[in-house]
């Protein structure tokens, strides 16, 4: 066999869907290392510079010191330096990146832009900026996903799965919720509850082997915040707090989305501040607002912790301070993210989500204790807290279905898991317009990506046996002469002939390798020149049962438009021929047939259907100069009589082509016998608009 022969038989669906699950699994892998190398910059950043300033698990506030200030502008600074060098044209946070390159860019996202930015990100956090790194990880898993596909050559529709894969083990991993990691990855893309159903699998598989090389590396230190996993709903009477925090949580999103756009459009806006200043101005900002209150620094989520714990509140005789500890808390964090991130600093904002979701709930449980005392038992102030993480998220990241499983697998707080989906899905209705990632798109119907599914859906499923033609009138034996070839040509159409002895192909011969040789021949040579001396044995065949998108894609990398079809076992045995034309009639008798269903379904379209027929009509009539094409009523002198006993032409100056019935079928060309009736419309050409004519049908 031929190396072309051996280019057309690519793997099966089965060997291409094993070979994709081969893929997703070295993407998580590398994703996994990713995620495990970006926590231990981050263990040991936070550790010598944030840790030894500031300590984010106590009640501190109002700690005006030099180090608050000016720490978070260093590390602003320096990942708008960073940023600047080495990826001066990549903006946007993690999330928004992928996203991005998902719908718009064909799944190609570059590794070095989400490298750097997740390098600048240990700067930033490790230097007390409010930011998280599961958006920088998620980038960078993409991007990984997106680097692999590039260099095993997969498909665009290949290409953007690993991207997902990429990014739910990088989640997956450094949140350690494989599962949330999947369902944030397929669901982040749309800002309604829609999913890329075809990545799902395939995630699955990255997310496992990612958060399985983390887990290696890191082992389960825990779950995110101390005795979650401790707390379960019991009763109705225990949805009432929750009932409030739903709102509370879509109203804290919205404020998060306030600040981080007002920020964006005041420092990165062009013109106000170079590029690389901006970050650094934002973590000025941040450092004023950690002196007011350090705990708007916290990355690693200590103060929420810290508020999981009873001892945490003394006596807790009186309960408002920490009402307006809590308010004031989550409010700046708000701030705080905005400035760092929202400024340009690298990070992402999943992180921060969770802990002012947190605080969130922190706050309404101070309150219910405040305001009601001992009418709620702690356990139940405690569920508020994890509860709240995904209530934010939510809203925030538009993804209500991820972060219920995301918060669950996090915090361990299965019990909880009624009242979260009570709370996400409210927060996620109220605050969804204000989502932080302006890349999505509302659903898959209107990515530009699933713009032309229903012709792929058909292309991948249908099979190159459905369109086989088994006799083809160019097949000729070895020893046919130039002149018997020339006879079989048919006037207009480009030759393909197989050269067939016992059904075996031994070779074809297509347009240039006749060129070749009558170019040098002489006219004596059509009875001596044989099609054995002419064909080309190196050539591209397919087999049955590949699919017809498959057959596109060899009929695009030969330029042809006939390839011979082989069979399966014996690869040399031909069993037919395969137009391209073939694949475009069956393809334009899918989409007609769709069309014909969703006509019966939706019967309020037909009147869109008929008027694209009149306007195919028109156009098809192609009027020459002077004349005007008139779509009218049919006159009531003209009703129960014929279009010639009505004489149009001689008493309107009309020459009526066609007659459109009332079911919206038209009637071309138009009979002239027929009796008109009142419910019809005419189709004329007129030579000049006659002001006495019958009235047009706008």
């Amino acid at each position: 066999m031929t190396s072309a022969m051996q280019h057309s038989t690519r793997p099966t669906a089965l060997g291409h869907g094993t070979r994709l699950f081969a893929l997703a699994t070295l993407t998580g892998i590398v994703a996994g290392l990713a995620a495990a190398c970006l926590e231990w910059g981050l263990d040991v950043g936070v550790h010598h510079l944030i840790g030894r300033v500031a300590s984010q698990n106590t009640a501190r506030v109002l700690e005006f010191r030099y180090e608050l200030l000016v720490l978070p502008a260093v590390g602003g600074l320096i990942s708008g330096v960073m940023v600047m060098i080495f990826c001066p044209t990549s903006t946007g946070q993690g999330t928004e990146v992928l996203t991005r390159a998902f719908h718009r860019h064909r799944g190609q996202l570059e590794l070095k832009g989400p490298l750097v930015k997740a390098s600048a990100a240990v700067a930033v956090i490790s230097c007390g900026g409010s930011a998280g790194p599961e958006g920088p990880i998620a980038a960078l898993g993409a991007a990984l996903g997106s680097t692999g596909g590039k260099l095993f050559r997969v498909t665009a529709t290949e290409r953007r799965i690993l991207l997902i894969a990429g990014c739910a083990a990088g989640v997956g991993a450094i949140f350690r919720c494989p599962l949330g990691g999947t369902l944030f990855a397929v669901s982040a893309l749309y800002s309604e509850p829609d999913y890329e159903s075809d990545a799902i699998m395939p995630s699955l598989v990255a997310s496992v082997a990612g958060y399985s090389v983390f887990m290696a590396l890191w082992g389960h230190s825990g779950y995110l915040i101390p005795n979650a996993e401790k707390l379960v709903f019991t009763s109705p009477f225990e949805l009432l707090p929750f009932v409030v925090l739903g709102p509370l949580c879509g109203a804290m999103a919205i404020w998060l989305a306030t600040c981080y756009w007002a920020v964006e459009s005041i420092l990165v806006r062009p013109g106000r501040l170079p590029r690389w200043l901006a970050p650094a101005v934002g973590g000025l900002a941040t450092g004023g607002l950690a002196c007011l209150l350090p705990q708007v620094m916290d990355a690693r989520y200590e103060f929420i912790g810290a508020a999981m714990e009873g001892a945490f509140f003394g006596d807790r005789l009186n309960w408002w301070p920490w009402v307006g500890l809590f308010a004031a808390a989550a409010l700046l964090k708000c701030l705080a993210t905005g400035c760092t991130v929202g400024s340009g600093g690298a990070g992402g904002v999943l992180g921060p989500c969770l802990a002012i979701g947190g605080l969130t709930g922190a706050f309404l449980g101070a309150a219910c204790e405040a305001l009601f005392p001992g009418i709620f038992p702690e356990p139940l102030r405690q569920a508020l807290i994890p509860v709240g993480m995904g209530g934010v998220l939510a809203a925030s990241m538009r993804v209500p279905m991820a972060a219920i499983v995301m918060v669950v697998e996090m915090t361990g707080s299965y019990g909880l898991i009624v009242p979260i989906m009570l709370v996400c899905v409210t927060s996620y209705v109220l605050g969804r317009r204000w989502g932080l990632n302006p890349e999505q798109v509302p659903t898959a119907a209107e990515s530009p990506v699933h713009a032309a599914d229903a012709v792929l859906r058909y292309l991948e499923s249908a099979r190159v046996a459905d369109l086989v033609e088994p006799e083809w009138k160019q097949t000729v034996p070895p020893d046919a002469t130039l002149d018997q070839l020339g006879r079989l040509i048919e006037p207009g159409q480009q030759p393909v002939f197989m050269v067939v002895r016992d059904g075996c192909l031994l070779g074809v011969i297509a347009l240039p390798d006749l060129d070749r040789v009558l170019s040098h021949a002489s006219p004596h040579l059509g009875r001596v020149v044989l099609a054995y001396d002419i064909m080309n044995e190196h050539f591209t065949a397919l087999l049955p049962d590949r699919t017809l998108y498959h057959a596109l894609e060899l009929f695009r990398h030969d330029d042809r438009d006939v390839l011979p079809v082989v069979s399966e076992d014996e690869p040399r045995r031909l069993l037919g021929v395969l137009r391209r034309r073939r694949i475009l009639h069956a393809l334009l008798g899918r989409i007609g047939g769709l069309k014909d269903l969703v006509l019966e379904e939706h019967q309020g379209l037909s009147a869109i259907d008929r008027e694209a027929h009149l306007d195919h009509l028109l156009m098809a009539l192609g009027p020459g100069k002077g004349l005007e094409v008139r779509r009218l009523m049919v006159p009531l002198d003209a009703v129960g009589r014929s279009i010639r006993k009505s004489d149009f032409r001689n008493r309107y100056g009309l020459q009526i082509v066609a007659v459109e019935r009332p079911d919206g079928t038209i009637q071309c060309p138009a009979d002239p016998d027929a009796p008109l009736e009142a419910s019809q419309r005419l189709l004329a050409i007129a030579s000049t608009p006659s002001p006495a004519g019958p009235p047009a049908n706008p």
